[in-house]
C-alpha cells in the first residue's frame, strides 16, 4: 500500500511549511525514519523523516513550494512494487486564480492583448472574493499591510483557503513598483518647479550567473532609496535564507516599533567562579556535562525577575501584560542563525534545574530536534554571545517582550577594592552585563534597579546545588 508523506504540524501556530531541500530523489530506496526532506516554517527549520520503508515513487511538492500542514509532498511505495501512475504536482496557484486565468484566456483576442497593470486587475479579484465571507489574516500580514498602505482585499492569496501570506503581500507590493511610497504604487511626481530627475546611468556589466540586484522597498512616506550595488566578477552572492529573512524582519520591527534603551553594569565574578570550580567535578560526574557561567546568570536573572515583575511583561496593543510565569528565552546560535529556545516556568527551578534545561535545549538544537513550541511563549531573554572578544554590547529586544540581558566577556583586570577601611588594587574576574529595555513600559529607574540586582546576586553567588 502506498504511503503518503505529508507536511507535519510543527507547532500549534504553524499552518504551512516550505520545502527547503529534498534529501532523496524519485526512485531512491528509503528506510523508516530516514530524513528525506528539509522544511522551513515561520518558527523553525526541521527535517521530515520517512513514515515508512520503501521507494520514493513521486515527489509532489518541489523545493521552494509552500505546502499547508497535512498537504501531500511525496509518495512512498513498498519495495518491489511499481507505481502505476504518478500524481501530478499541486497547482502553483489556487483554484480561484486558475479559474480566473481560464476565463481571461477564453477569447483569442484577450490572450493576444497585453495584460492590464497589476494595480488595475487586483481589485477585481478582491471584489469577486468579497462574497465569500470575511477573510482572515495573520498579525504579521496585517502589520505589513498597514506599513505599506495596501488593501488586503486587493490581493489574491495563495495560502490555505485563499489566505494572503507574507509572500503574497510582498509580491503584490513589488508588482506595484515598490517605489517611493508603496501605498501609491508609483514613483512620486517632482514638486512644482523642482528639478527633473536625471535619467539612470547605464549599469555596469554584471558578473555572469549572478542574480540581478533588487532595491529594498522603502517605508511608507520615505522618498530616499539607498543605492543598489551591482555584483561584479569575483563577488560572492549569498541569498538570504528563510530564517535570516525572519530574523531581519523581527529585528527591524523591534527597532522601529520599540524605543530600545540600554544600560550597563559591571559584576565581580570572583565568588561565582569559586563556587563553580568547587562543584565542577561532582557536577560533571552527576549530570554528565560541565557547569558554565550561563546557568548562574540565568538563575540570577530569574531571581531578579521575581523581585521586579514588570520586567517580565509583554506589550499587547496599547496595554502591557505583566506575566505570572517566567518563561526565560536563552539565545543560542547554530550554523544557520540565531534561535531562542524557551525554558518554561523557570521561576520554580533551581540552579541545577536551569542548567539541565539549557543543556537539553543545546542538544536539541545540535541534533535539529527543536520544534516550534520550544521557541514560543518567552517572557524575557538572556543572550550569551560567547567568549571571544566582546566587552559588552546591546541586544535588540525580542518582541513583544520588554527586556533582554546580554552577557559580556569575562576579563581579568585590576579594580579598586576596599579592605579594612582602606582602598587597594586587586585583580578580579569582571564581566559587563548590558540590559536593553522597552522605554514604553520600563523607565530608567526600574531598568537600572533590575540590572543592579542581577549583578549583586551574581557577586554574592548564594546558589544552592
Amino acid at each position: 500500500m502506498s504511503i503518503e508523506v505529508t507536511m507535519p504540524q510543527m507547532g500549534e501556530s504553524v499552518v504551512e511549511g516550505t520545502i527547503a531541500k529534498w534529501l532523496v530523489h524519485e526512485g531512491d530506496q528509503v528506510q523508516l525514519d530516514q530524513p528525506i526532506a528539509e522544511i522551513s516554517t515561520d518558527k523553525v527549520d526541521a527535517e521530515i523523516p520517512a513514515p515508512g520503508a520503501g521507494v520514493i515513487a513521486a515527489i509532489v511538492a518541489h523545493e521552494g513550494d509552500t505546502v499547508p500542514v497535512g498537504g501531500k509532498i511525496a509518495i512512498i511505495e513498498p519495495a518491489g512494487t511499481t507505481a502505476t501512475a504518478k500524481p501530478q504536482p499541486a497547482p502553483a496557484e489556487p483554484p480561484a486564480a486558475a479559474a480566473d486565468g481560464a476565463a481571461r484566456g477564453g477569447a483569442s483576442e484577450a490572450a493576444a492583448a497585453p495584460l492590464p497593470a497589476p494595480a488595475a486587475r487586483r481589485p477585481a479579484q478582491g471584489a469577486e472574493q468579497a462574497g465569500e465571507g470575511p477573510r482572515r489574516y495573520s498579525p504579521v500580514v496585517l502589520r505589513m499591510a498597514s506599513e505599506y498602505g495596501v488593501a488586503l482585499n486587493c490581493i489574491n492569496g495563495t495560502g490555505i483557503g485563499g489566505r494572503v501570506s507574507k509572500r503574497d503581500l510582498l509580491k503584490y507590493v513589488e508588482s506595484l513598483g515598490a517605489g517611493a511610497g508603496a501605498s501609491a504604487g508609483r514613483a512620486p511626481s517632482p514638486a512644482p518647479g523642482g528639478p527633473v530627475p536625471a535619467p539612470s546611468a547605464p549599469s555596469a556589466p554584471r558578473a555572469e550567473g549572478l542574480p540581478p540586484p533588487r532595491a529594498a522597498a522603502p517605508a511608507p512616506g520615505v522618498v530616499f532609496r539607498p543605492p543598489v550595488y551591482e555584483p561584479r566578477e569575483g563577488d560572492v552572492v549569498e541569498l538570504f535564507s528563510r530564517r535570516r529573512k525572519l530574523i531581519a524582519e523581527h529585528m527591524v520591527y523591534s527597532k522601529t516599533h520599540s524605543p530600545n534603551v540600554g544600560t550597563v553594569a559591571e559584576c565581580d565574578l570572583r565568588r561565582a567562579i569559586a563556587l563553580s570550580e568547587a562543584h565542577k567535578a561532582s557536577f560533571r560526574e552527576r549530570e554528565g556535562f560541565g557547569l558554565t557561567m550561563l546557568p548562574l546568570v540565568a538563575a540570577a536573572t530569574v531571581r531578579a525577575l521575581k523581585e521586579f515583575p514588570r520586567m517580565n511583561a509583554s506589550v499587547v496593543g496599547d496595554a502591557v501584560v505583566i506575566r505570572r510565569e517566567i518563561n526565560l528565552g536563552i539565545a543560542m546560535d547554530d550554523e544557520e542563525g540565531l534561535l531562542v529556545p524557551v525554558i518554561r516556568s523557570a521561576q520554580g527551578m533551581s540552579l541545577v534545574g536551569l542548567a539541565r534545561e539549557i543543556e537539553r535545549m543545546r542538544r536539541r538544537i545540535e541534533s535539529r530536534q527543536l520544534n516550534a513550541d520550544d521557541l514560543a511563549g518567552g517572557s524575557f531573554t538572556l543572550s550569551n554571545p560567547g567568549r571571544e572578544g566582546n566587552l559588552y554590547g546591546f541586544a535588540i529586544i525580542n518582541q513583544p517582550q520588554v527586556g533582554i540581558l546580554r552577557m559580556g566577556e569575562i576579563k581579568r583586570r585590576p579594580i579598586v577594592v576596599e579592605t579594612d577601611g582602606a582602598e587597594a588594587l586587586a585583580i578580579r574576574s569582571m564581566m559587563y552585563l548590558a540590559l536593553s529595555y522597552d522605554h514604553r513600559v520600563v523607565d530608567g529607574l526600574l531598568g537600572n534597579r533590575f540590572l543592579y540586582r542581577v549583578a549583586r546576586i551574581l557577586e554574592q553567588a548564594d546558589f544552592e546545588f
